[in-house]
């Protein structure tokens, strides 16, 4: 990376690092990304989050060690409706895999990780009975014996360990206050921890880039009410995805405002997901990740650093803080992850039955919010009463008449628009009948 590149990278990456500090993360990884040959570089990412004071529980499945032991002995794996049915054999093959998988974790995490960009950094990592259970009991006649539900989790704890920059690993184990030991689904062992500890985020890693639309596409966002048809649909394509999505959505629906799907088989992509605003996974969150919204004065800031390059090479005319801030009202803006990445303003002429359509600005990084905006502004303009809408440019014609706008002169503008004409700027004119 060259080193104005990586500059202005570490610089955009400030606000999640101070963002993140001391908040809590669940993670949650399957046991195939236990196995992959990227878990090495899992762990990197994993000691880098918790070097920023990420406070991270770290939650893991088993899966494919269970079902390779379950083979190994000539046991034949039973489910229903996507659940494991537990029997006092399959038990003792489970404690087994999910004791070996715990121990790997453990073993990567204490090795000093050598010739790795975190080289010499000690990371502390406890375990524990942290999960009391209960039994999942008969559905439609079928007993899942020892296949259970998390019933508790010891958040006082494992708050008290994270205080410490513990990294806490759980697994899919959890224990009856009379001694039984249950086998867990380890989504509902992080959807539950992260709900108790009111997590920040929650975060599955899956071997997909993220979550697929029927299109076969990678969804970057997801709202609560797309989950269900989505897992679905995965019931038929990766039931392990499915369960993620379902115990997404029981998290989502408690207060955790945001879970994200990454790959564990694509390198870098937890630090990609949680320190870029683009991201890499799949994102689910209680609010939009991008939203068009009124602008208030908390806004001007950003909405000042936006137009600012267009006011330096004279494309608009300056505005200086406190006209914006007098002006705010006029003005409506859209945010990606807190960022302002477009702003517009309308100013009515009401007598005129019409109105100006100011300030369209677009980060280079996000075209396509303009009109959003326009849009926006259209309807508004409508509801006010007003007939149509004009624009004054110098640089973006062609893109107002691609969406409408007929050119016009200018006597068609209104009095007081026309007595303020800036015959030295010559900005041409165009009009839109609503």
């Amino acid at each position: 990376m060259e080193t104005d590149n990586y500059v202005n990278w570490f610089r955009n990456t400030s606000p999640y690092i101070n963002a993140h500090r001391e908040k809590v993360f669940v993670i949650a990884i399957p046991g195939d990304g236990v196995a992959d040959p990227h878990f090495e570089n899992f762990i990197y990412d994993l000691a880098l989050l918790n070097s920023l004071e990420v406070r991270i529980v770290l939650v893991h499945g088993a899966r494919l060690q269970i079902d390779e032991r379950l083979k190994a002995k000539g046991i034949t794996p039973r489910f229903h409706k996507m659940h494991r049915i537990t029997d006092r054999d399959s038990l003792e093959c489970i404690q087994e895999a999910i004791s070996s998988v715990r121990v790997t974790i453990e073993s990567q995490l204490s090795m000093g990780l050598v010739n790795s960009p975190m080289h010499g950094s000690r990371i502390r990592v406890m375990s524990g009975n942290l999960v009391t259970a209960r039994p999942r009991g008969v559905v439609d006649g079928v007993d899942f014996e020892l296949t259970g539900l998390v019933r508790r989790i010891d958040r006082k704890m494992i708050q008290m360990l994270l205080d410490q920059n513990v990294i806490v690993l759980m697994s899919s184990l959890g224990f009856s206050p009379t001694g039984e030991v249950f086998h867990l689904a380890y989504e509902d062992v992080a959807a539950e921890t992260a709900i108790a500890l009111q997590a920040e985020k929650l975060v599955f890693f899956t071997a997909d880039d993220g979550i697929r639309d029927e299109n076969n596409e990678i969804v970057r966002e997801l709202e609560p009410s797309e989950i269900e048809p989505l897992a679905t649909r995965y019931e038929d394509i990766d039931v392990d995805i499915a369960r993620q999505l379902r115990h997404a959505y029981k998290a989502c629906s408690n207060h955790i405002r945001r879970v994200h799907f990454i790959s564990y088989e694509r390198e870098g992509a937890m630090i990609e997901e949680l320190f870029t605003r683009d991201g890499n996974g799949t994102l689910l969150s209680e609010e939009k990740f991008e939203h068009l919204s009124q602008a208030t004065i908390d806004d001007v800031g950003g909405i000042l650093e936006l137009i600012a390059p267009l006011e330096e090479k004279g494309i608009l005319v300056h505005r200086s803080r406190e006209r914006l801030e007098t002006e705010i009202g006029q003005f409506a803006v859209v945010k990606r992850d807190g960022m302002i990445v477009a702003c517009a303003a309308l100013y009515p002429f009401p007598e005129d039955q019409t109105g100006e359509l100011a300030c369209v600005v677009v980060h280079p990084e996000y075209r396509g919010r303009g009109s959003i905006l326009v849009d926006h502004f259209e309807k508004k303009a409508r509801s006010m009463g007003l007939k149509t809408l004009f624009v004054l440019t110098t640089h973006t014609a062609h893109w107002f008449i691609e969406r409408g706008y007929a050119p016009a002169a200018i006597e068609n503008l209104p009095g007081k628009k026309k007595a303020l004409y800036n015959y030295q700027r010559n900005s041409k004119i165009f009009i839109k009948t609503l």
